[in-house]
């Protein structure tokens, strides 16, 4: 499932690689007079590094017309462009193998980084030089080892010093779906890595061919094979071909006693001094020791893809070297491909649900799970919620109840449920690790008590507040008392509960009132004008509105158009006569609720609405003449 743009480009760009890779492989194959050690070195480094690969195959290595390969490899340019294929095929190899293996493992960043280099020194040193190598460099196996080991190791060192920033910066970053191999991304930082990785190792390739350190590209044109060298019916011998023959820049043929039809081994006679093989690998430990530790100024290294692997970061939330894994989690968008169910614009929330009745107890049950629910034409969230409702069912007992909540986890984390301003037993209160072990993920918790309150109250998540009651999970609980007070009876009841939604690039986070958290998008039962519900009624009939502060983040300060309204309730608490006071706007909390009532003295569409100018806009727009928090009472004459 393809999450966010960059998968369509790593799509494209990947079936590029492989169209690519196809290609380098036959030609190779078919047409190139190549060592099998060089033809597989293409072969790999276009797959990592796709068109690019492709694109320096056929500048620098791919035979122009039959017989041409020796002269057309000459120029030094392309004996570095071949040196460090030959390096990056080998190193990039291991690098990429243990990168997916660490990863699996959940090793930390920066662990990852040292093992991802020794595997890929020892890759290439051990396999792609020394022994890919032996037929053409002679000698035994360990003499080639101990002959490579200082090319290999300024090479690798240099290609690290492109990759390990790349990988840090990219899979530490926004999104680190680029840390799980399973993810297209996880091989789209690969190949960017090896890009770079190329480019810095590539013009100290260049010096090592130069001072005859490291083969280039060569010729194979062995006695039988498809590109065996010719007879030359003039000469009575043999030639490489139209008008060639396999020579090198003078320094290089002198140092250097090639056989390119394939006889024997290579023997290299450098005349580099030690004092610049010194100063050259020292610089390539510095900008190892750069590419490697520099990046951990800026990102987490410590973490690991078991810890934040595949999180989904907002866009503007800052995340530095003390960033720990909770709170990116915690802060992370909510994964597409765990909805279980969608939801159109009809649907609604707050529906009050029927218990069943058991031995005289009334049971509810709630199902906590991913769904994506439609707040606006178009425009929906990825939200948490109990039974496929945002917000969640209302719970509507009756003063003196006995009553059981069944609670069933599907979320891809643990929960719990908190019931918020109910006086009952510490164990049936809801905070996680505090009262009660989290619910797991397939777990049922019940939770059991009287009712001894009436008024207005909410229930909520109480592990990871922040991140699963901002994704919406909560709801209403409306407690009737055992002897109504008339006087608090209106003839019609709405209750409106608050919410803060952030919606960036198609992905839902949960909205937090801090950097890179703020929201963009607010709702009154789960809708944002022009689609929240409208409220219709008489001049001169009574509304009672239930605010809940149901949000996270933000004070609300909620007003009534057409006239004042009493404040009868605060926080479940009904006010005595003499504390009863009129008010057109209310400031509601988080975790606050008010019961006012308002009477229509007048015809006409009268708003409810937040007065904070941004709560009421659908991401900084107006629609209708609104948006966000903002509802109708439409009164008829």
């Amino acid at each position: 499932m393809f999450l966010q743009p960059i998968d369509y480009f790593l799509a494209v760009w990947f079936a590029l690689a492989a169209a690519s890779t196809l290609y380098v492989g036959i030609d190779q194959y078919r047409n190139n007079p190549e060592p099998v050690v060089m033809k597989w070195g293409f072969i790999l480094v276009t797959l990592y590094m796709g068109p690019i690969g492709l694109l320096l195959y056929v500048l620098a290595d791919k035979e122009p017309r039959p017989g041409e390969h020796e002269r057309f490899i000459q120029p030094l340019w392309k004996q570095g462009v071949g040196s460090t294929i030959h390096c990056v095929a080998g190193d990039a190899t291991g690098i990429i193998l243990a990168a997916a293996i660490t990863a699996a493992l959940g090793l930390p960043m920066w662990l990852d980084l040292i093992i991802e280099y020794l595997a890929g020194f020892a890759f290439g040193l051990f396999v792609f030089q020394a022994l890919f190598m032996k037929s053409m460099m002679g000698g035994t196996y360990w003499e080639n080892v101990r002959r490579s080991f200082l090319p290999e190791f300024i090479s690798m060192n240099f290609m690290m010093a492109g990759m390990a920033p790349v990988m840090s910066f990219l899979m530490m970053g926004r999104d680190m779906r680029a840390m799980v191999p399973t993810e297209l991304l996880f091989w789209g930082v690969m190949s960017i890595g090896v890009i770079a990785g190329f480019a810095m190792a590539y013009p100290w390739n260049v010096w090592l061919v130069k001072r005859a350190l490291k083969h280039g590209l060569m010729t194979d044109r062995r006695p039988g094979s498809k590109f065996a060298a010719k007879p030359d019916p003039k000469s009575g011998g043999e030639h490489a071909g139209h008008g060639a023959s396999p020579k090198t820049t003078r320094k290089r043929a002198a140092a250097m006693k090639a056989d390119h039809a394939g006889h024997g081994g290579q023997a290299m006679a450098s005349d580099v001094t030690r004092p610049q093989l010194a100063a050259v690998g020292g610089v390539s430990l510095l900008a190892l020791a750069i590419g490697m530790i520099a990046p951990a100024n800026w990102v987490n290294l410590s973490l690991s893809a078991k810890q934040v692997g595949g999180a989904i970061m907002p866009p503007g939330m800052i995340m530095d070297r003390d960033t720990p894994a909770e709170a990116m989690i915690d802060m992370a968008a909510v994964d597409p491909r765990q909805v279980t169910a969608r939801y159109d614009l009809e649907a609604r929330g707050g529906r009050e649900l029927q218990p069943r009745i058991e031995n005289g107890v009334k049971v509810f049950t709630l199902t906590a799970s991913v769904f994506r629910w439609t707040i606006l034409p178009g425009i929906h969230v990825d939200a948490y919620g109990f039974n496929g409702q945002l917000p969640g069912p209302t719970l509507r007992f009756k003063e003196g109840d006995q009553v059981r909540i069944d609670v069933i986890n599907r979320l891809p984390e643990s929960t719990t449920v908190h019931w918020h301003g109910l006086i009952l037993p510490n164990v049936m209160d809801g905070p996680a690790h505090i009262t009660q072990a989290p619910i797991e993920n397939g777990e049922v918790y019940r939770y059991a008590f009287k009712v001894v309150q009436s008024g207005t109250y909410l229930y909520h998540s109480h592990d990871h507040v922040d991140r699963q009651q901002a994704l919406g999970l909560y709801g209403a609980i409306i407690i009737d008392p055992a002897k109504p007070d008339p006087a608090l009876v209106a003839d019609h009841e709405y209750t409106l509960q608050i919410q803060e939604w952030l919606k960036r690039e198609g992905l839902t986070y949960p909205a937090m009132p801090m950097d890179g958290g703020q929201p963009n998008y607010f709702t009154i039962n789960g809708k944002a004008y022009p689609s929240t519900e409208v409220v219709k009624m008489r001049v001169g009939e009574t509304l009672k509105v239930r605010f809940i502060g149901s949000n996270n983040g933000f004070i609300h300060p909620m007003h009534i158009h057409g006239g004042p309204f009493e404040v009868v309730a605060r926080d479940g608490e009904t006010l005595q006569p003499s504390a009863r006071f009129k008010a057109d706007t209310i400031n509601v909390g988080p975790g606050q609720r008010y019961d006012v009532i308002w009477t229509a003295l007048k015809p006409g569409k009268w708003l409810i609405h937040c007065h904070i100018g941004h709560h009421t806009t659908n991401n900084n727009v107006e629609m209708n003449g609104g948006g966000g928090l903002m509802t109708v009472i439409d009164v008829a004459p």
